[in-house]
């Protein structure tokens, strides 16, 4: 092996597969919350200062970006190439390609952290705040068959989705993402850009004859969907109808997202004002009592 291959088989160290709520999974559920309080407490210092706060949002949102289309460079080398007493060999593992519904986030992120505060990067902050955010959540809460034997790929995988959970509730937190109605019009439109790529791709590569593993977003027209659920869909109805119930379902679940965000910050107001109007009795309580004692 050459000297990158020897550093490939170094970072190919194994562990004892994860369990969902085992050690590694709740140890990676505590950093998650930690970090995302520490991002929240440090909006909340820039508040007033909303040109500030625009710029931290945006560093933030590119520093997670880079951080894990790093790990995903990480992630495709170490699947294509298995070291052996021999040297090793390489070979490309089509169905790893990194354009999965849990993947977009990355390149969103990094866009989003590139361009220029305006409606673009509005849209893509919506994007994470829901749809990402609904993906982040179903991997933390269900890892599911994620956790494998390499220790590397289990940091990657929680890095992404903890990370997803993080930007979500960070977006919504800073106050880049409105609580409106209309935000989840916004995402679904970068939703929509996303599953056409993924569409197109899935065509290109079938056409190639090279691969049959290549199913990116599961939306395959060729392959098998073998998504809990939607494979049963996939296989019940024609594949239009399959296409058109795997956007509203996804769409459905980001909406939940926008509705438990909107609720929770409805809460937080109503908290606030019933504080105000507590301070307001006792000032006056005061000014009667004082009246009450004049001579």
């Amino acid at each position: 092996m050459n000297w990158f291959e020897q550093i490939l088989a170094g970072l190919d160290g194994k562990m004892e597969t994860p369990t969902a709520f085992g050690w590694f999974h709740l140890m990676c559920w505590f950093l998650v919350i930690v970090i995302t309080v520490l991002l929240c407490m440090f909006a909340v210092k820039l508040r007033h200062n909303k040109e500030q706060l625009a710029k931290y949002t945006r560093i933030v949102v590119l520093t997670f970006g880079i951080l894990v289309i790093l790990l995903e460079i990480y992630k495709q080398l170490n699947f294509s190439f298995t070291p052996s007493e021999d040297g090793g060999t390489w070979k490309y593992q089509w169905y790893a390609f990194p354009f999965q519904f849990c993947s977009t986030p990355m390149y969103v992120a990094l866009v989003a952290g590139c361009v220029k505060k305006g409606k673009f990067q509005e849209f893509l902050y919506s994007y994470l705040a829901t749809f990402a955010l609904f993906a982040g959540l179903c991997v933390m809460f269900y890892p599911g068959d994620v956790f494998v034997s390499t220790t590397g790929i289990n940091i990657q995988t929680m890095v992404c989705h903890g990370g997803m959970v993080v930007m979500g509730i960070f977006l919504w937190f800073s106050g880049q993402v409105k609580f409106e109605w209309k935000t989840i019009l916004k995402a679904l439109s970068v939703f929509c850009v996303l599953v056409t790529m993924a569409l197109i791709m899935n065509i290109i590569f079938h056409s190639t004859g090279k691969t049959d593993t290549f199913n990116m977003f599961f939306i395959s027209p060729y392959l098998p969907c073998t998504l809990p659920i939607l494979s049963m869909i996939f296989d019940a109805v024609p594949y239009p109808i399959f296409l058109l119930i795997y956007i509203i379902g996804f769409t459905l679940a980001a909406f939940i997202m926008l509705a438990c965000a909107m609720g929770i910050n409805k809460l937080i107001k109503s908290q606030k004002r019933n504080h105000i109007a507590m301070e307001d009795n006792s000032s006056m309580d005061i000014i009667f009592d004082c009246l009450k004692t004049k001579p």
